[in-house]
This record gives C-alpha cells, structure tokens and sequence, in this order.
C-alpha cells in the first residue's frame, strides 16, 4: 500500500460514520431501501450495521429503520441527533423522527421529487434512494446493481427511472443551497469508527 492510500486509511479510522434513518409507513419499502443502502455500502468496503425495524411494520403503521457504515461500525443504531440523513418515505414521518438529525443533517422526503413524473407510484422509495445517493460517495453503478437485486427484474427499468430521477432532483440540483452535505463534512466522507 503506498503513502498516500495508508493516509487514507488512517484518516478514515477517525471520521464519523455515516448516519441514516429511513422512515415511513408499513408497506412503503422501509426496509427494502435500508437493505439497498446497506448492500451498496458493504459494495464500497464499508462495515455496515442496520437496525431491522422499530415501530409497527403492518401495513400503515410507523416504521423507522436505521443504517450506519464506516471503517468500522459497533453499534446499528442511530443515537438521537446524530443522524445525517432523514430519508421520509411519508411527510407525516418527518416530525417524529426530526429529533435523530444532527444539526445540519439532511431531511429527504417526498417532495423532493416530481411524483407525477415516477413510472409507477409505488417507485418512490427507489426515487428517493436516488435523491439520497446523489448525496453520498458511493457509486451510481452500485446502486443501480443494489437496485436490480432487490426487486423481479421485471421491474428493473421502471425502478431504474425512478432512481435517475430522484438523483437528478431539484433538491440534488441545488447543492449546497439546500443543506447538501459537502465532501469535507462528516457525511460527505463517509468513513469512521464508532
């Protein structure tokens, strides 16, 4: 390994993991979208820990489920306020769980985007897995393979429009002006210990 890549590692052991807490509501893909953000990040050589499930998981219920990867990641879950994202499948499911974001984290919620636009409306956790990925170092190409092993191939394409369209968001497209976290933050690097 050469200099510069052991700086990496060594830097790596002291950042902060990343934080996600996926929320909606039993039915909506809750944690089919942790399992796709936690296969993507074990794709990148994270160690990667996810809550399976809190809250009722029927259908309608509250659902909230956490991911956290890094160098190396002891604990699945998510200890209040330091999340750096909030990725809402449900608007109702933003206000209870507000109280996990860091200051500064990222809430992500179906607003973000063009609902009107998704192939089939029960796309809109992938879309919004592509609004989230944008935000990340991770690969679109690993995403999109997460993607397709999650689901019936059959639904591949329709799944795969949805994710290109919520990565390419307005909110995505605005940056830094609406909280995306930048490659010097925490989240932006995405690597730790904790």
């Amino acid at each position: 390994m050469n200099n510069a890549a052991n700086a990496r590692k060594t830097e790596s052991l002291a950042a902060p993991p990343c934080n996600i807490v996926v929320a909606g509501l039993g039915g909506q893909g809750v944690l089919t979208a942790t399992d796709i953000i936690a296969d993507v990040a074990l794709r990148a050589g994270f160690d990667v820990k996810k809550s399976e499930i809190k809250g009722m998981s029927q259908r309608g219920g509250s659902v909230a489920c956490d991911v956290r990867f890094g160098a190396q990641i002891l604990s699945p879950m998510v200890p209040a306020g330091e999340a750096d994202f909030l990725l809402a499948l449900d608007p109702t499911q933003l206000e209870p769980n507000r109280h996990l974001l860091r200051p500064g984290g990222v809430t992500i919620e179906p607003s973000a985007v063009d609902a009107a636009q998704l192939p089939h409306k029960k796309a809109l956790n992938v879309a919004l897995l592509g609004a989230l990925s944008a935000r990340l170092p991770l690969a679109e190409p690993a995403w999109l393979e997460s993607v397709r092993s999650a689901f019936d191939p059959k639904f591949f394409e329709a799944n795969r429009q949805a994710f290109l369209l919520g990565r390419a968001s307005r909110d995505n497209k605005a940056g830094a002006a609406a909280g995306r976290p930048q490659p010097d933050s925490p989240a932006g690097r995405v690597r730790g210990q904790n």
